[in-house]
């Protein structure tokens, strides 16, 4: 098959973010776009000299109007294409965490260099999220080389249930919807076992695709610093800090959140690892929760908050949350207890909210002393190009009092 795709010219300013390695280009640096051109077409981008920028798919809506696929001008974009790209993502995967293969994060977008993509692994059902209109035009080629590409490898995959209701879909002018491919009629709730805990995820009504994987490994940190302490995981969702610090041997183990339903389902994950005589499930808002305790009352506090904002424009206001829960947990706990705290925000970034902490750490009138740093998990890349799959943080302190 020949390479011919039409042409789209660039400004200078589209040229320069492009020479940083960003993979989106914004509908603000693209000086002309041919008529002809159909939306979610695979263009080339050239500047105005006649310099290569890189190929991808339009979208004529969206503010980012084409996702970069690829920088190799001799580069097809084929079913190979896309299969090699997908057989990578396993690869590193199978690499970096063998052990959670069979639930885990198998394409994250941009990372992967797969740009509007998005596949969660849950046993043998793959849960998919596509926010491009021109990937979503070659989705069923997409599924049918994930499964192809999963058989190779001996891994049985029975279905994939996609949860296209992401508003974003809207920014690209695509519906949103929520059903297994192919009408596949499949159990929409599986049990996956991650790092020997057990958990119900319910893929058609779960948070994102089902279950947050993104803090797997931080889960396993709090686990193996647990025992003997009493610990108190806010904002606990269906319970996966609470599971880790009972399975670590904690003394108390108390779990809050103002949802009922994340706090039964949390239940009955503890049932399932016979963990529900270790674990307290009580139903407050996290903030009026602290205000009842006593100094003293937990070792370990976790504080694993849904994102405070989702733009920019709410940064000041999330960063007034997120001090005032960070202050009264440290003014909450006693000399060498431990704070768990993190932010899943993107734009909350790491120097605002590690001067959050320090100015949270000085009006409570502690010292810190950072135990760790982490990020997402293995299976959520961060490509150094591209900031925005950089958004978790993850921070264990020792609270210091003199």
């Amino acid at each position: 098959m020949e390479r011919n795709y039409p042409r789209i010219i660039i400004s200078k300013e589209g040229e320069k973010w492009l020479d940083k390695g960003q993979m989106w280009l914004y509908n603000n640096n693209v000086i002309k776009i041919h008529d002809s051109i159909e939306n979610g077409e695979i263009v080339d981008i050239y500047t105005k000299k006649g310099r290569y920028m890189g190929t991808g798919f339009l979208s004529r809506i969206s503010h980012i109007n084409v996702r970069i696929l690829s920088k190799n001008k001799k580069e097809l974009i084929d079913r190979f294409f896309f299969k090699r790209r997908i057989q990578e993502a396993y690869d590193y995967r199978k690499t970096l965490d063998i052990n959670n293969i069979s639930n885990c994060r198998l394409v994250f977008g941009e990372a992967d260099r797969l740009p509007g993509l998005t596949v969660d692994r849950y046993n043998d059902i793959l849960v998919t999220q596509i926010s491009s209109f021109g990937l979503d035009k070659h989705k069923d080629m997409i599924y049918e080389l994930l499964i192809e590409v999963l058989q190779e490898d001996n891994q049985e995959i029975h279905g994939i249930y996609e949860r296209n209701d992401i508003q974003v879909r809207t920014k690209e002018g695509l519906e949103l919807y929520k059903g297994f491919w192919k009408d596949t009629h499949l159990p929409t709730q599986t049990i996956i076992n991650e790092n020997d805990i057990l958990l119900h995820v319910d893929f058609e009504n779960g948070q994102k695709t089902g279950y947050f994987l993104d803090q797997k490994a931080n889960r396993y940190l709090l686990r193996k610093m647990a025992h003997g302490k009493k610990v108190l995981d806010c904002f606990s969702h269906t319970g996966g800090f609470a599971l880790n610090a009972a399975k670590g041997g904690a003394k108390e183990v108390v779990a809050v959140d103002v949802s009922q339903t994340a706090l039964d389902q949390g239940y009955e994950n503890a049932k399932l690892n016979h963990l529900e005589d270790k674990i307290t499930f009580a139903k407050a808002d996290v903030f009026d929760y602290l205000d009842t305790l006593n100094v003293g009352d937990f070792d370990i506090i976790v504080l694993d908050p849904p994102a405070f904002t989702k733009s920019r424009k709410t940064i000041q206001s999330a960063y007034f949350g997120y001090k005032k829960i960070n202050k009264k947990a440290m003014e909450l706990l006693n000399n060498g207890g431990y704070l768990v705290t993190c932010s899943c925000s993107r734009f909350m970034e790491v120097d605002n909210f590690e001067k959050m902490l320090k100015e949270s750490a000085q009006e409570a009138g502690v010292i810190l002393k950072q135990v760790s740093m982490t990020q997402q998990n293995v299976d959520h890349p961060i490509l150094w190009t591209m900031e925005e799959t950089s958004y978790l943080k993850f921070y264990i302190m020792q609270i210091i009092k003199e």
